[in-house]
């Protein structure tokens, strides 16, 4: 299992150093996500400062672009990483899209597959195997002058990465993408019994083996030398999941464990903008199922067990132990890989 860290978005001019030490710590990966910035400069900064680490939208938001403007980042960040760069995709909920973005919402399922099939086919026309005539439902691209045509790659087509929650863009995902991310806000239970069986539908669809894709978990990780660091660690992720249970496209995660009317508690507190309160009602037992936490060892084997569906973990870090314990973390990890997996499951590469 390949180990990821994310680039803080507090300021977008350090992601190259950020990078390099992330690189330097052992890392596999570095992800940058869609918040107060825009996702793909950073990694442009990371390409020069890194030369082993892979580097990934985790995510772009899809539905702010279009498949043009995505080919163009993803191929030029694929030329200037030297085939480092794996493209992820999100379609966000409609008030950002529609709000936010000033763009269109509509069958975001459908949209994606699409959109996807559209990158695919501007990959093909840059490579010469085939003209440029993509006419779907939501994308046209039927226009490529040489001028305008950078040719194929040297290093290859970027790999294609899906985030999905729900089961419909779980399956899109195994269908079309080349991987999936799946959301911080996740169990293995509830990924087991719905959101693989959703996958692997994708994958039968397209007739393609389980064996060809990536599942890239991102993980709640807290951690601290002692149990008042742990419990610090603890309560500052309260917040970022007690946001995401506010959002109703979760609600089907937190039903799952019965914790159904969570949901639109906080979603109601949300709109009053009781945030400090609605960290009260993320329980210790939630966190516990939704991340992993303890000292840095402890951690890092707790979490290469729970994860053992996964090619590659994103560490989502809530770390109080300081930044040496994290090479610890993925010393412990990738210790706890090199054991028999529960249940006779496959263990990902890395």
């Amino acid at each position: 299992m390949k180990l990821d860290a994310a680039l803080l978005p507090l300021d977008v001019a350090s992601s190259g150093e950020q990078a390099h030490a992330f690189e330097s710590q052992g890392f596999d990966g570095v992800l940058s996500f869609e918040s107060a910035h825009d996702p793909f400069l950073p990694l442009a900064l990371a390409a020069q400062r890194t030369e082993r680490v892979e580097l990934m939208t985790a995510v772009a938001i899809a539905f702010a672009r279009n498949p043009m403007v995505c080919a163009y980042l993803a191929n030029d960040l694929q030329e200037i990483s030297r085939g480092r760069f794996i493209l992820g995709l999100g379609s966000q909920i409609r008030p950002h899209i529609e709000r936010r973005f000033g763009e269109r919402w509509s069958r975001p399922n459908a949209r994606m597959r699409e959109f996807v099939l559209a990158l695919r086919a501007i990959f093909d026309a840059w490579s010469g195997s085939a003209p440029l005539d993509f006419r779907g439902e939501f994308y046209r691209h039927t226009l490529m002058p040489p001028f305008f045509n950078p040719g194929a790659n040297p290093y290859g087509r970027p790999p294609i990465y899906l985030a999905g929650f729900g089961a419909a863009m779980v399956r899109v995902a195994g269908e079309v993408a080349d991987g999936w991310f799946v959301h911080p806000v996740h169990s293995p239970d509830f990924v087991r019994a719905v959101a693989l069986p959703a996958l692997q539908q994708g994958l039968a669809a397209a007739g393609r083996p389980r064996s060809d894709f990536a599942i890239a978990a991102q993980t709640i990780v807290m951690i601290g030398n002692d149990d008042a660091e742990v419990a610090r660690a603890r309560q500052a992720a309260k917040a970022q999941i007690a946001f995401y249970g506010s959002t109703p496209a979760y609600k089907v995660f937190l039903e799952h464990h019965g914790w159904g009317d969570l949901q639109p508690a906080l979603n109601r507190m949300s709109k009053e903008g009781r945030w400090g309160e609605m960290v009260a009602l993320v329980s210790e037992e939630m966190l516990d199922v939704i991340g992993v936490s303890g000292t840095p060892a402890a951690a890092g084997a707790a979490l290469r067990r729970r994860n053992v569906f996964a090619t590659r973990t994103s560490l989502v870090l809530y770390n109080e132990a300081g930044p040496e314990a994290v090479v610890e973390l993925l010393r412990a990890a990738r210790q706890a890989g090199r054991e028999e997996a529960p249940d006779g499951e496959p263990v990902g590469g890395g």
